[in-house]
């Protein structure tokens, strides 16, 4: 199989990407645009290899989209390209509808036009995959679960941006027939996350002796999937996923941020231990996320049940793989730093409520 993943210098990408060579024996064409978050870093492992190519390519370009499909002839699409940071969509949500909801539009309408070029037998095989978040299902109370049939409340434009590339595979799906499948994911955690996101923030300022910030009061709980357990349930979805269906990924794993922040803390006090004293004395209360979700957890039953995928990993496992991960690859995450990017605080350029 020759799949097409778009956003495949990101985080998840380059997961599904290391995964679909190095687990499957796929070709995968990657194709990203490398804006702030893409890292070709995170490929370093399969660079080399026979069956992979990078393209450097936005996938709001139709006519470039339509040049690789005629030259890649793909088998299927995995769709992760993406603003994915909630607080960015904050500050500047007009990027989010753009690359998350346009991009999405363009590739549909390309992928579309590339698929009723294909053989019957290829026409048949052939899946659009469209990867997407349980963000799009709003928030929580104390008790329940996102599932499938849950309806989308969408809170922050991030989200909303999501919610709408959502429905446009549907109706790409609905109206035209294009073979498509949706996953909607909890969480994501592990090895080669752009320290914008809360876990690697945790370790990165933890270990420079900096103020670990928590949002709020600290209480909000969220779903936590290791990406390397997310790649083979979004390939194994690939493979195996129903036409048409959504399927709900996630970890099993809850918990509330500080109780999270309290676990890394607690496993770098065992790894690398800080002469000052526990890391928890860093731990810092900040002014709260606006309109932050209080509560995320997915019901994956349907993904188990009927494509036999799940997690691998408890929370615990997980976080000491990702945190010894980050202490041996220094120069990664160094690199990323001296770039430029400093782990400022986004997302309070709104508005107060009146």
């Amino acid at each position: 199989m020759k799949i097409l993943v778009t956003g495949g210098a990101g985080f998840i990408g380059s997961a599904v990407v290391r995964q679909a060579i190095q687990n499957r024996g796929y070709d995968v064409v990657n194709v990203d645009s490398l804006t702030y978050a893409a890292n070709l870093d995170n490929l370093t492992d399969i660079a080399d290899h026979a069956g992979y190519v990078f393209e450097q390519a936005d996938i709001r370009d139709e006519a470039a989209m339509t040049a690789l499909f005629k030259k890649h002839q793909p088998d299927a699409i995995m769709h992760l390209a993406a603003e994915s940071h909630v607080d960015r969509s904050i500050d500047g949500p007009l990027a989010f509808v753009d690359t998350n909801v346009m991009g999405t539009a363009v590739l549909l309408h390309v992928a579309r036009q590339y698929w009723d070029t294909l053989d019957a037998d290829r026409k048949a095989a052939f899946r659009f995959h469209h990867i997407s978040t349980d963000e799009v299902y709003g928030t929580l109370g104390e008790e329940g679960f996102f599932t499938e049939e849950t309806r989308y409340q969408p809170n922050s434009p991030y989200a909303a941006s999501k919610a709408s590339s959502d429905m446009l595979v549907r109706a790409w799906g609905q109206t035209y027939g294009l073979p498509i499948v949706i996953t909607n994911c909890s969480n994501n955690y592990g090895p080669y996350q752009f320290p914008e996101k809360l876990i690697p923030v945790v370790i990165l300022k933890a270990l420079s002796g900096k103020d670990i910030p928590i949002y709020g009061a600290g209480t909000n709980v969220r779903d936590w999937l290791f990406v390397n357990d997310h790649a083979e349930a979004l390939l194994t979805v690939l493979e195996k996923g129903r036409l048409n269906e959504i399927y709900n990924i996630g970890g099993d794993n809850e918990a509330q941020n500080i109780e999270l922040v309290n676990m890394l803390c607690a496993i770098l006090d065992e790894i690398r231990p800080d002469p000052a004293g526990s890391y928890t004395r860093l731990i810092t209360y900040v002014k709260d996320r606006p309109g932050h979700d209080m509560r995320y957890a997915i019901d994956a039953a349907k993904v188990q049940r009927e494509l036999g995928w799940k997690p691998s990993v408890t929370l615990e496992e997980g976080l000491r793989q990702t945190v010894q991960w980050y202490l041996d690859n220094e120069d990664w995450w160094q690199n990323i730093l001296q770039r430029g990017f400093k782990q400022d605080r986004l997302g309070l350029k709104v508005a107060e409520p009146t």
